[in-house]
C-alpha cells in the first residue's frame, strides 16, 4: 500500500488498514484519527504532525519513525516498537504504551499526561521537560533514561527500575517510587515534595539540593547517598539505611529518624529534627 492509496481509502471512509506496510512513507500532516493500523510497518516513516488521534497502532512497527508533534491523544500503542524513534513535542495524553519497546526513543517536551507506560522499555529514552503528570510507569524499565526538568508530579513509578537515570531539576512531587530501583540517580534540585518513596533503593543516588518535604522514604537503602543541603522537612527516614550518606547542610527540621541507622554518615551543618545544627 503506498500513501496516495492509503489516503484516498481513508478520505472514502475506510479505517481499517492492519498490517499495512509504509515502512519509510512520507505521511506528515496526514490525518487518519480513529483508523486501524494495527501490526503495521511504518518503520522509518515520516508521521510529523500527524493526526493519530485514537489510532489502534498496537505492535505497530514504530523503529526510527519522525513523530514530532503527532497527535497520540489516546492511541493504542501496546506492545508496539517505537525504539529510536523521535516523539519531540508529541501529543500522547491517555496514550497506552504499556509493555511497548522505546529503548532511545526521544519524548523532548512531549506531553504524556495520564499516559499509560507500565512495564514499557524506556531504557536511555528522554524525555527533557516533557509533561509527564499522572502517568504511569509502574515496573517500567527507565534506567540510563534522560527526565531533565521534566514534570512527574503525581505518577506511577511503582517498582521502576531508573537505575543511571537523570532526574535533575525534574518536578515529582506526590509521585509514587515505591520499591523502584534508583541506584546512582541524579535528582539532584529535583522536587520530590511529598513523594512516596518507601522501600525505594537510593544508594549512590544524588538528591544534593532536592526538595523531599513530607516525603516518604522509610525502609529504603540509601547507603552513600548524596543529601547536601536537601530540604527534609518532615520527611520519613525510619528504618532506612543512610551508611556512608553525605547529609552536609541538610535541614532535618522534624524529621522522622526513628530507627534510622547513620554509620559514618557525614552530618556536618545539617540542622537536626530538634533545629539544633550538628
Amino acid at each position: 500500500m503506498n500513501v496516495k492509496e492509503l489516503t484516498s481509502r481513508y478520505a472514502e471512509g475506510q479505517r481499517d488498514f492492519r498490517e499495512a506496510n509504509l515502512a519509510g512513507a512520507d505521511l506528515s500532516g496526514v490525518d487518519l484519527s480513529d483508523a486501524n493500523i494495527r501490526q503495521a510497518n511504518l518503520q522509518g516513516a515520516n508521521l510529523q504532525g500527524a493526526n493519530l488521534k485514537e489510532v489502534n497502532l498496537r505492535e505497530a512497527i514504530l523503529q526510527g519513525a519522525n513523530l514530532r508533534n503527532a497527535n497520540l491523544r489516546s492511541a493504542n500503542l501496546i506492545g508496539s516498537n517505537l525504539m529510536a524513534a523521535d516523539l519531540s513535542a508529541a501529543d500522547l495524553s491517555e496514550a497506552n504504551l504499556r509493555a511497548a519497546s522505546l529503548q532511545r526513543a526521544k519524548f523532548d517536551g512531549a506531553i504524556l499526561t495520564e499516559a499509560l507506560l507500565n512495564e514499557a522499555d524506556l531504557s536511555s529514552a528522554s524525555f527533557i521537560e516533557a509533561m509527564l503528570d499522572d502517568a504511569n510507569f509502574a515496573r517500567a524499565n527507565m534506567s540510563r533514561a534522560c527526565l531533565k526538568k521534566a514534570n512527574l508530579e503525581g505518577a506511577n513509578l511503582t517498582i521502576a527500575v531508573l537505575n543511571d537515570a537523570i532526574l535533575e531539576g525534574a518536578i515529582a512531587s506526590k509521585a509514587m517510587f515505591n520499591g523502584a530501583h534508583l541506584e546512582r540517580a541524579n535528582f539532584r534540585g529535583a522536587d520530590l515534595a511529598s513523594a512516596k518513596m518507601t522501600g525505594v533503593d537510593l544508594r549512590d543516588a544524588d538528591l544534593s539540593g532536592a526538595q523531599l518535604r513530607g516525603a516518604n522514604l522509610s525502609w529504603s537503602t540509601l547507603r552513600g547517598i548524596n543529601l547536601t543541603e536537601a530540604k527534609l522537612y518532615r520527611t520519613n527516614l525510619s528504618w532506612s539505611n543512610l551508611t556512608d550518606a553525605t547529609l552536609s547542610g541538610a535541614i532535618l527540621m522534624s524529621a522522622n529518624l526513628n530507627k534510622t541507622n547513620f554509620r559514618n554518615a557525614r552530618l556536618d551543618g545539617a540542622m537536626l529534627p530538634d533545629g539544633n545544627t550538628y
